[in-house]
């Protein structure tokens, strides 16, 4: 297949891979913040391939996952509200909260909606203006312009019962808290490619220059993402601390200024809570004072109840990369796909998925 089997390619694979080992004196250890990319990572074996010369640990890049036990309990309690039709991604359905799960909740009588587009609500809000529409907005920012463009179409249609439930989560404040914590053994960063797409390389520059170490953004297949390593360790070996693009195919260094544009007309950084990782400052997006109407927590006055932490789930020091999910003693055994006990294990981008589907059980 054009564009995508080129960057599979066994021989090109291990043209690199040879290439990465002979450019490094020593092993380095590299976070990528992508479950996408960790996905492709266990799935080719990367991380096997490169172990005597790369150590890959895996970051908070799964929005599903860092999304708080707080804003799925806010969600629960939205679906006792008879009135409400919640609008959901299909991997939230089963993220475990003090509470329980949407799946759960939509047993219990709550209407909970699939739908794959932000605009999907927007779109109920106007065939149901009986009821009120709630979209449960998560993601990085890839997924933030289109929650943001939900809104202003839901302003310009006069639509009054529609508002969001906002847990929108910025990736660079996450990845300084992860390089301030005295545990952290990063040396570099793979960059996550959709995101760059979105907000541009630039974003990274700030954090090369505080805290001296190389982000190289690369995408997702294995020739992407060896490209990606290669770069990293090469500025590694010479001291070099640079943002470096490695995914110029899709990713541009200014990003997609319409996109920010539409999340800077809706949204303003806010302070957010990030599983396992505690309340990072200007690290969310939040609904700026003009549109506070479509505030869903003010709109139904939701108080979750208190947090009471992830039980015997190690997810915070997995999405730390402090730990590995085969570090858990669920992992496997307690904690399936089937039976999760936290977020990795739910998600299509979560680390415990990953290790479990191509890895296999403890």
């Amino acid at each position: 297949m054009k564009h995508l089997d080129e960057y599979r390619d066994p021989a090109l694979i291990l043209r690199q891979v040879e290439a990465i080992r002979a450019t490094c004196t020593r092993r380095w250890t590299l976070m990528e913040v992508c479950g996408g990319q960790t996905h492709a990572i266990l799935r080719h074996g990367l991380d096997e391939l490169l172990a005597d010369a790369v150590e890959l640990i895996h970051g908070p890049g799964c929005p599903v996952c860092v999304t708080p036990t707080e804003t799925l309990d806010q969600a629960v309690l939205l679906t006792r509200h008879p009135e409400v039709m919640l609008c959901t991604f299909g991997d939230m359905l089963r993220v475990p909260g003090a509470l329980g799960d949407l799946n759960a909740a939509r047993a219990a009588g709550g209407e909970v909606r699939v739908i794959y587009s932000p605009l999907d609500a927007v779109a109920l809000a106007r065939e149901h203006p009986d009821r009120e529409v709630v979209l449960l907005a998560v993601g990085f920012e890839t997924t933030a312009p289109a929650a943001a463009i939900a809104v202003l179409q839901a302003e310009a249609l006069g639509l009054g019962n529609l508002s969001l439930l906002v847990s929108h989560s910025l990736v660079p404040p996450a990845m300084e808290a992860l390089l301030a914590d005295p545990d952290n053994r990063i040396q570099g960063f793979l960059a996550a490619g959709h995101v760059c797409t979105v907000e541009g390389a630039t974003a990274y520059h700030a954090i090369t220059e505080r805290f001296r170490v190389p982000i190289v953004v690369t995408g997702f297949e294995p020739v992407d993402l060896l490209a990606g390593i290669h770069a990293c360790v090469e500025q590694l070996e010479r001291g070099a601390a640079q943002v470096e693009n490695r995914y110029d195919r899709a990713a541009q260094d200014h990003g997609n200024a319409a996109a920010r544009a539409a999340v800077s007309r809706v949204f303003e950084p806010v302070e957010r809570e990030w599983r396992g990782m505690g309340r990072l400052p200007a690290s969310g997006l939040g609904l700026r004072p003009e549109y506070a109407r479509f505030d869903a927590v003010a709109r139904f006055g939701l108080v979750p109840p208190e947090a009471t932490g992830d039980g015997p789930c190690i997810a915070g020091q997995v999405l730390r990369g402090l730990r590995r999910p085969t570090d858990c003693p669920a992992f496997g055994r307690d904690c399936t796909p089937d039976t999760p006990l936290g977020a990795p294990m739910v998600s299509s981008e979560g680390a415990c998925a990953a290790y479990l589907h191509y890895r296999g059980g403890a």
